[in-house]
């Protein structure tokens, strides 16, 4: 249930906690945000960047993949396979190199297609080559910007994330800048990203090789030379493992600019990560948000108080988190999917409860979020929760959940009449929704 005492919790470890939702969607390990930011961290220190400098580095790298989520349902429509392998084995090729790019197309086009579609993939890539690279990383970067405004920071942030992929020599994308007309915070977050992608694979001597090797082309050669000097420090890399990285990640920002995340705050916070799991996939484009619309109006109906119901909001925003790890391959897929895949997606409700639950403030919000799957008669998923098992508030977003799953367009079928949406429910009354909270849903009728 919502907390009685005033929010104290700090926007750092907030941001944190949700930046495993971004990991997740890159395909990445979790921590990969946390740990980039530690990394990067060190290096502005040493930089000798500002406090407002390195308050703005921190936020950069805490969100440089904001918006991930927003092409990734291009990425399945161009490769034909899982964007989440793709999104994560490209972290570790270097685009200016033409054999990389290569080798990569041939290890992730059309993958268990046939020999001719997938060379025909590969052709069309090819064939668009800049122009696809460039609206990929355009997409995701303005993307990533307008989260990060969204978020409540200011545009030096958004900057830093917009210029997340350029390169000191002006090859990267998608504008093509080049040295210091890239933001020093942009700079440190590529730099940091690299780092943390070749060491959390292969360890310490293959990163420091990778950014040797990119110095002067991706890096800033300064930056590089940072790199140096603080590789030698044990400490530094002994600050990446696992456990206690949040609360490293938290004491290392700035404690000067360090600020507490209020009621008003976690609204634009919920709402804008609410966002970041809608464009996902162009099939559930909006309907975090309208779940958390129609679950307040049920709120409203049942007789809730206003603080039950924003908390109870927020849990409707953000109950399909846990689909930032679930790849386009499943959610976009046209036809029935198979067992294996339906693993996969029963593990999106876990996924969601695993996120929310890094702050412990949250733990009711993540339980009942995270069980909006289950059923009353104990067949539903993740757990296999019964009637007595179920609270108030899971059962109102499971109902806004069904109702606007039903009412909205689907990869596999046509957006539902309202009618035939509730004709459909009341079968479920007693089994699957809680038929008496079900009359209200049935206001939610077409003018």
């Amino acid at each position: 249930m919502p907390a009685k005492q005033p929010l104290r919790l700090h926007l750092s470890e907030l941001i944190g906690a949700l930046s495993h939702a971004l990991d997740m969607t890159e395909g990445l390990p979790p921590g990969h945000s946390l740990r980039c930011c530690w990394l990067g961290m060190h290096i502005g220190i040493e930089a000798g960047m500002g406090i407002s400098e390195l308050q703005t580095l921190y936020y950069t790298l805490l969100l440089k993949d904001a918006g991930c989520s927003s092409n990734a349902a291009r990425l399945f429509e161009l490769y034909r396979c899982d964007d989440l392998i793709v999104k994560r084995d490209f972290k570790s090729v270097n685009s200016q190199s033409i054999m990389e790019l290569g080798r990569f197309m041939i290890g992730h086009v059309g993958l268990g297609e046939s020999l001719r579609e997938r060379l025909k993939l590969m052709f069309d890539l090819t064939r668009q080559g800049d122009d696809i690279g460039e609206d990929l990383f355009r997409t995701r970067c303005e993307r990533g910007a307008d989260i990060a405004l969204k978020l409540g920071f200011d545009e030096h942030v958004a900057h830093g994330v917009r210029c997340l992929d350029e390169h000191w020599n002006g090859q990267g994308k998608p504008a093509g800048i080049k040295t210091e007309a890239i933001p020093m915070q942009s700079r440190i977050a590529l730099l940091a990203q690299v780092i943390e992608v070749f060491h959390a694979a292969s360890g310490v001597e293959a990163a420091l090789r990778e950014v040797r090797a990119r110095s002067g082309s991706w890096f800033d050669p300064a930056l590089v030379s940072i790199v140096e000097r603080l590789a030698v420090m044990p400490e530094w890399w002994a600050g990446l493992q696992h456990g206690g990285l949040m609360a490293r990640v938290r004491d290392i920002e700035p404690q000067a600019c360090a600020q507490l995340a209020d009621e008003e705050r976690l609204d634009a916070i919920a709402e804008a990560f609410a966002q970041i799991i809608d464009a996902k996939s162009p099939f559930t484009f909006g309907h975090s948000t309208r779940v958390a619309v129609f679950t307040d109006i049920l709120a409203e109906a049942v007789g809730l108080d206003t603080t039950r119901r924003n908390w109870l909001r927020r849990g409707a925003l953000l109950h399909d988190i846990g689909k930032l790890g679930v790849s386009n391959a499943v959610l976009d897929k046209p036809g029935k999917l198979t067992e294996k895949e339906w693993v996969v997606m029963r593990m999106h409700p876990v996924h969601t409860e695993s996120i929310l639950s890094k702050l412990p403030m949250f733990a009711d919000l993540a339980e009942m979020s995270a069980a909006h799957h289950e059923r009353l008669d104990g067949q539903g998923y993740p757990k296999g929760l019964r009637d007595q098992d179920i609270c108030l508030e899971t059962r109102l977003i499971t109902l806004a959940d069904i109702f606007d799953a039903l009412t909205a367009q689907r990869p596999y079928r046509e957006a539902m009449p309202i009618e035939q949406a509730l004709s459909i429910m009341s079968l479920e009354c007693g089994s699957a929704i809680d038929g008496d909270l079900f009359r209200h849903v049935q206001t939610f009728k077409a003018d």
